[in-house]
């Protein structure tokens, strides 16, 4: 089955789309997230609250981006749809140091939680519908790759340095 093309002139499409980043042939998750770091790296740039406040922006605009998308699509959850790999890495990298080692465990620890989709967000992932299903995942995928990563600091300080 061909999926769909959205109508990247549509500001709604072009966002849930990652800016284009879900276009990509394969992979386009992966794709969405590496869309998702310099927006990680200019939000870093900002006081923590101001972080949280743009992470929190990203979430609350999501369900609507990605469900109207999906809708105007007649696909549920398609795959080039990668708002939510961007709400999710932000989650992933709250209050994460602005070095090379903080991206790459960012980016390797949020992908993984968001292919494996251990439980619940798999199970998740299957009984929520909508824009709000489409996101869910992604977000807690990011709260999981979170925790591994403030860890990671946590024991190996000097490598985020």
């Amino acid at each position: 089955m061909e999926l769909k093309r959205p109508k990247m002139s549509n500001p709604v499409h072009f966002l849930a789309f990652g800016f284009g980043s879900g276009l990509a042939p394969i992979a386009p998750g992966t794709f969405g997230t590496v869309a998702a770091m310099p927006i990680w790296w200019l939000c870093a740039q900002l006081p923590l609250w101001g972080y949280l406040a743009v992470t929190a922006a990203v979430i609350a605009v999501g369900p609507y981006l990605c469900g109207k998308t999906s809708d105007d699509m007649h696909v549920h959850d398609h795959p080039g749809i990668v708002w939510d790999e961007i709400a999710g890495l932000l989650i992933t990298m709250i209050a994460v140091p602005i070095t090379l080692w903080g991206a790459l465990a960012g980016f390797v620890a949020f992908r993984v939680f968001d292919i494996i989709k251990p439980w619940p967000i798999g199970w998740l992932d299957r009984r929520v519908a909508g824009g709000l299903g489409i996101m869910v995942d992604d977000l807690l995928a990011g709260v999981y790759a979170a925790v591994v990563v403030q860890l990671l600091i946590w024991q190996l300080p000097t490598l985020f340095t």
